[in-house]
């Protein structure tokens, strides 16, 4: 049996170590197919329901293991729907190849059915982005496209016409004309320095010596320098704000940190970014520059692995390009300790408070169930080093607040698109690349609901994914920021019935749990952890619980009373609840 092209594209993926590509096949990748059929041996092809997931499970799988993430989707409509989890990866910088058919080369230009030329439509999504028109092409160009992936952090898009899939591997039908020859590439990818230059460091060193309310913010480029970064801390006698992608970089319980920072963060970690006088930014470009502090008034040091990101946000003293991990260890032996300095207990103070507030709002007595105290139970009863992926909405918020990062435990959701549905997806690629582990996504129904199918991949795939969704039967996080804007709600909750996602996981032929009383959490999500296979508990939670920002300003609190005054149509319920949740927290 001669070798065709799709052979020498898929042994290409196998030198780089490439063990899973994530896809849905077409009639214009039936060579691609044929090509990953011959090497089954070597590759596992993960068979999804919707395009869209495989390109979050290429995503997730990036995120969680740092290797390379690949998706494979036919030509034009199902490469269509690659793009929003593609965008996810750009936006958050992991490396994701993207794997496209095209209509055969001769009918190209011509209008032929289903000819979207995918190469133009991800030219802004893609790094790198080539159409192979030439079987000599590869693998060159495969070790180029994941090459650029893992330098760039970002998509690779390779896209084959049908003809040239099923082409002769290795053949050059057209005769040069110029000096030429296809170029001999390996499978090497030679990561850069992630050192500093050493007067950057003793500039850094110089500025942060000075500081007398010094504050770190670090990221998810930090997720590597647990330790590094405490010692910092520690040196320093600086409090630790986390972005929510970084929330695993140290844990939650550190007597440095302060939790995260923003809409969905702490008023201890707002208050921090109001007083400190020097910031400490560390493998992160945060968006949300509003919470981060005046010029006028701080000096800012940032660690930043990419040059042009550094800056980005906030006026910088002092950028350095470098890795998080080898920065901060050049940067401790230059670092003068702090000792006796009262600014890191006024903060763990702060931060003791917080934590009891947190903890009143977990009460099991509530009706309807407060998904603070779903999210508690979840957080007792899970593994120190479960995986938790979560949707964006209210429940990122429950799980910013109330997961707790302890031992080996890590923390995945859509951090700069801010998507929803990638959750369930990005579970199941994170079980594929770590059996022996337990691995949670924690969804709204919203999310749950677009592609909710891929529960069923699970069970088809055998991975003991577990699911808890928060069902509020309603947009949520919507809903609250139309009220914010002084707008009553409008167009965000579902009409009754409300949907019961647990049947759905049984007739699939996995667990499935429904939960409408308090009384009953504990015990259906202890069901679904110890369950041997895939499993769903769908919780109905008070849907008027808001999900309040840490430090409510003046303007926030206008614009809501503004909404109440407008005619908010569930104002009596929203207002009980408000009271519900100051009364117990004055409680405690």
């Amino acid at each position: 049996m001669a070798r065709i092209a799709s052979e020498s594209l898929i042994e290409r993926l196998v030198a780089w170590g490439v063990d899973t590509v994530f896809g849905l096949p077409g009639d214009g990748i039936n060579g691609i197919m044929e090509g990953l059929r011959r090497h089954r041996d070597r590759v596992r092809f993960v068979l999804v329901h919707h395009e869209e997931a495989a390109a979050f499970m290429a995503t997730g799988y990036a995120k969680a293991t740092g290797r390379i993430g690949v998706c494979l989707a036919t030509s034009g409509p199902g490469g269509i729907h690659l793009l929003n989890g593609l965008y996810d990866a750009k936006l958050d910088h992991v490396p994701v190849l993207a794997i496209t058919g095209m209509q055969e080369t001769s009918v190209l230009g011509t209008g032929y059915q289903q000819e979207v030329h995918l190469d133009k439509l991800f030219a802004d999504v893609a790094e790198y982005n080539m159409m192979v028109t030439n079987p000599a092409q590869l693998p060159s160009l495969v070790d180029l496209a994941i090459r650029t992936s893992y330098a760039r952090r970002g998509v690779s898009h390779l896209t084959l016409p049908n003809d040239i899939q099923v082409a002769e591997a290795g053949a050059d039908p057209y005769k040069s004309v110029a000096p030429v020859r296809a170029p001999q590439t390996a499978p090497v990818y030679l990561q850069a320095s992630g050192m500093p230059r050493q007067e950057d460091i003793e500039w850094a060193a110089e500025v942060l010596n000075r500081a007398e309310r010094p504050a770190m913010l670090v990221g998810q480029g930090a997720l590597h320098a647990r330790e590094e970064v405490l010692a910092v801390a520690e040196v320093l006698g600086a409090p630790v704000v986390k972005t929510l992608p970084g929330k695993a970089v140290i844990p939650d319980d550190s007597p440095y940190t302060t939790g995260g920072l923003g809409l969905l963060g702490t008023r201890p970690s707002e208050e921090l970014m109001e007083e400190a006088d020097v910031l400490f930014m560390v493998g992160t470009n945060f968006p949300y520059s509003k919470f981060l502090p005046e010029v006028r008034d701080t000096r800012v040091v940032q660690f930043e692995a990419d040059p042009t990101r550094a800056g980005a946000r906030i006026a910088t003293d002092v950028p350095v390009v470098c890795d998080a991990k080898e920065g901060l260890r050049a940067l401790l032996p230059l670092l003068g300790r702090r000792d006796g300095n009262g600014h890191l207990a006024k903060y763990q103070k702060m931060m003791a408070k917080w934590r009891s507030d947190m903890e009143s709002l977990e009460n099991p007595d509530r009706d309807p169930i407060a998904p603070q105290y779903v999210m508690s139970i979840l957080d007792e009863l899970a593994t120190d080093d479960a995986i938790m992926t979560c949707d964006s909405g209210t429940i990122a918020t429950w799980a910013a607040r109330h997961w707790t990062i302890r031992g080996g435990r890590e923390f995945y959701l859509s951090g700069t698109l801010a998507t929803m549905a990638p959750g369930l997806p990005y579970a199941i690629a994170m079980q594929h690349a770590f059996p022996g582990r337990q691995v949670i996504a924690y969804v709204g129904d919203g999310g749950f609901s677009m592609l909710m199918a891929e529960f069923l991949t699970a069970v088809q795939h055998r991975l003991p994914i577990k699911v808890i969704i928060n069902n509020n039967n309603s947009l949520g996080q919507i809903l609250w920021e139309q009220m914010v804007l002084g707008y009553p709600e409008h167009g965000v909750r579902y009409a009754q019935p409300e949907a019961d996602f647990s049947a759905w996981a049984r007739s699939c032929g996995g667990f499935g749990a429904k939960v409408t009383k308090s009384e009953d959490v504990a015990h259906a999500i202890g069901q679904a952890l110890h369950h041997d296979g895939p499993a769903l508990v769908d919780v109905d939670v008070n849907p008027n619980e808001p999900p309040m920002p840490g430090k409510v300003s003046y303007d926030q609190a206008k614009s809501f009373a503004q909404a109440f005054l407008k005619g908010q149509p569930h104002k009596a319920a929203i207002a009980t609840t408000l009271f519900k949740d100051r009364i117990q927290k004055l409680g405690d």
